[in-house]
């Protein structure tokens, strides 16, 4: 933590993703209006927790690691704000999927 960079450790099962952001051009290079640009439900894992217990006390492995690109479900998550950045802390069993390839 040094420089005064804050960084986010989620607890449990929870995971920090970065969305991304929609595109602005098109690819013919035409700049998009905002009314024009459709919601992108697709985000980079920027941290993850240690996983949930079971009643036992056996931790639950998370299904995805740091760096992976996830499918977002349309609503929910919290927003959180570090460093200017935009985040939002998911469960993992929020997450809809796992972007492969």
């Amino acid at each position: 933590m040094s420089g005064g960079l804050k960084r986010l450790v989620p607890l449990m099962d929870r995971v920090l993703v970065s969305r991304v952001e929609p595109l602005k051009k098109s690819v013919g290079g035409v700049i998009l209006p905002d009314s024009a640009v459709s919601k992108v439900n697709e985000g980079t894992v920027v941290a993850v927790g240690p996983g949930a217990r079971t009643p036992e006390g056996n931790i639950i492995p998370m299904s995805v690691k740091e760096g992976d690109t996830v499918l977002l479900p349309e609503y929910g998550g919290t927003q959180v704000k570090i460093d200017d950045k935009d985040f939002t802390l998911y469960r993992d069993s929020e997450l809809l999927g796992l972007m492969v390839g």
